[in-house]
């Protein structure tokens, strides 16, 4: 990599997130990392880091717009994008509410259209991109009581592989990772009994780790990596393979 290109992870901050944006970092490129909550991990993670951190919700196509104008302006074109940001509000079908579901649907999917589509003219003007869409285990394989972020992340394989046939001729590659279980804070509060049972299904015997995860980012957005695309990479120990 000849020159320090601009990476925005959103959800950057916390978890998976923080780890992909501390991996690029390490890497050599500049990073911008997006949140919505939390001032204090994005308040700690430009201290300790030097990482800019940007507060905006990716639900808001508007907001988007302007925060991308805004980073482009104080850190340069943005030519790589990792859509990481989302939320869980789980439940059955027959218990869950309108409002769950399309926050689920907006903070998760919704996102990956409104920063793909805030980026998308800048990369295609450059003849370089990377966006790369954090999906799911549960976007594969379902999960009972996430109808809402089930198809959220299904979701975001379709469009992955969609958005990578217009941008192929661009020099911008679209990739998916789909993450198993992580130990993250969210998965760390599933009880105990529960998370002994997932872990049983998981042929390496493990949890993911959030930096599993951010070696894939790093392998995908390379310069190098210009002839994958519309790639869904499984990082899930085994437990789901097709």
């Amino acid at each position: 990599m000849s020159i320090s290109r601009v990476a925005l992870v959103t959800g950057g901050t916390r978890g998976i997130g923080k780890a992909i944006s501390l991996a690029l970092k390490e890497a050599g490129y500049t990073v911008a990392a997006n949140y919505n909550r939390g001032v204090e991990a994005a308040e700690a993670l430009t201290a300790e880091h030097g990482i800019q951190c940007y507060a905006f919700d990716v639900g808001d196509f508007d907001a988007c717009q302007t925060a991308v104008d805004q980073i482009t302006q104080e850190l340069g074109p943005i030519e790589i994008l990792v859509n990481n940001a989302g939320i869980t509000r789980d439940g059955t079908m027959h218990r869950m509410s309108a409002e769950n579901w399309q926050a689920v649907i907006d903070t998760n999917l919704g996102s990956c259209f409104n920063m793909s589509r805030a980026v998308i003219e800048s990369m295609r003007d450059a003849g370089f991109g990377r966006i790369v869409n954090i999906g799911s285990i549960n976007g594969q394989a379902g999960q009972y009581g996430q109808v809402n972020y089930a198809a959220a992340k299904s979701g975001i394989h379709g469009f992955t592989k969609a958005l990578a046939q217009e941008g192929a001729g661009k020099g911008i590659t679209v990739n998916a990772i789909a993450p198993g279980y992580v130990d993250t804070d969210m998965v760390r509060d599933v009880p105990e009994d529960v998370l002994a049972k997932i872990i049983k299904k998981i042929p390496v015997g493990r949890l993911g780790s959030a930096d599993d995860i951010a070696r894939g980012v790093l392998f995908l957005v390379n310069d190098q990596a210009d002839f994958i695309t519309g790639s869904t990479l499984s990082i899930n120990g085994g437990q789901h393979m097709y």
